[in-house]
This record gives structure tokens, C-alpha cells and sequence, in this order.
């Protein structure tokens, strides 16, 4: 008969992404999480089999957390392109308050190109945001083209965020892509 966990898998995933954020994705050994869970390494490695299984579980997870959030700002977000603004804004408030907490997180983003799964479900989610972006621009010219285009931005407007790191990120972001609008607007 299998043991009851002591500690539910969310929780275990959730404590293996802060120390990922914190320290970096090499930094998430069994070791480094057992100590901060309070399980063994051995029951770690029981569950995951291997530390780069437990990376995955753990940036699967939060790929699951993205996509919800994604489709939740999508419902409730206007269809309108300031709608489309509040829905990139509203997924640009977890990047961190400074460059260096914003530079971890693209070590994160080096797990997810370097695993064919979590680039897929990368691919995935730009599909979702592109489909709800363009409902969102749709009384635009070309409105697939502006929402890919708008994306891009957005990207963009955080990489450029983190050289200058000039107030908040998501208020940096939403004077960027107001900009965008008003440049699609007068074409």
C-alpha cells in the first residue's frame, strides 16, 4: 500500500519554483530542495526520478499557472485594444521590481528553450495570446498581424525594461504599448 504524501505535489512544485527564482534553475538540486521542503532526497528522487524530471514538473507547473492567468485576463479583459493592453500588462506584474530579479527569470526562460515540452507549451501559449490579442484588435487593419506584432512589442518593451529598469514594469510596458497603438492607429 503506497504512503500518503506529507506534501502535496503543488506545494512541493511551488517551493521548487521559488528556489529557481531565487538561485537559479542549476540551484534546484535534490539536495537544495529537500532542505527547503523538509522531505528527503530520497523521496524526492522516488518522485521525480531525476532533478531535470523535477525541473520540468516544476516549470510545467507554472506553465499551467500562466495559462490560467492568460485565459482568465483574456475573458476579462475588453475587446478593444486598450483591453489588449490590460491583458499584456496584467501578465507583466510578476517580472520583478529591479533587473537583477527580472535577469533570474530568464534563467528560467533558458529551461524552457532548452526542453523541447516546455518550448512547446512556450508555442502554445503565444498561440493562446495571439488568438486573444487579435479579438482584442479586431476593428485594427491586419488585426492577427498587429496582435503578433503587439506581442513582440510587449517582449521587447520588457527586455528594454530590464536595461533601464525606469520605474515599474508593468507601468513601463503599458507606456510602451500605447505608443504601439497609437503608431497602428495612424498607419
Amino acid at each position: 500500500m503506497p504512503r500518503t504524501r506529507t506534501l502535496p505535489d503543488e506545494q512541493l512544485l511551488e517551493m521548487v519554483l521559488a528556489l529557481i527564482h531565487a538561485e537559479g534553475p542549476d540551484a534546484a538540486s535534490f539536495g537544495a530542495v529537500a532542505k527547503v521542503s523538509g522531505l528527503s532526497g530520497s523521496t524526492l528522487v522516488q518522485r521525480f526520478g531525476t532533478k531535470s524530471a523535477m525541473l520540468r514538473s516544476a516549470l510545467l507547473h507554472a506553465w499551467d499557472a500562466l495559462d490560467a492567468l492568460t485565459a482568465r485576463l483574456a475573458t476579462v479583459c475588453e475587446k478593444t485594444p486598450e483591453g489588449a493592453v490590460a491583458l499584456l500588462t496584467g501578465l507583466s506584474q510578476d517580472y520583478g521590481e529591479d533587473a537583477a530579479a527580472y535577469a533570474q527569470g530568464l534563467l528560467v526562460l533558458r529551461e524552457d528553450f532548452r526542453d523541447p515540452v516546455l518550448r512547446a507549451r512556450g508555442a502554445a501559449w503565444a498561440d493562446a495570446l495571439t488568438a486573444a490579442l487579435t479579438a482584442c484588435l479586431s476593428a485594427v487593419r491586419d488585426p492577427a498581424i498587429c496582435a503578433r506584432l503587439m506581442l513582440s512589442q510587449w517582449q521587447g518593451s520588457l527586455l528594454w525594461w530590464g536595461f533601464t529598469s525606469e520605474g515599474r514594469v508593468a507601468d513601463y510596458v503599458e507606456r510602451e504599448l500605447q505608443l504601439f497603438l497609437k503608431a497602428i492607429a495612424e498607419r
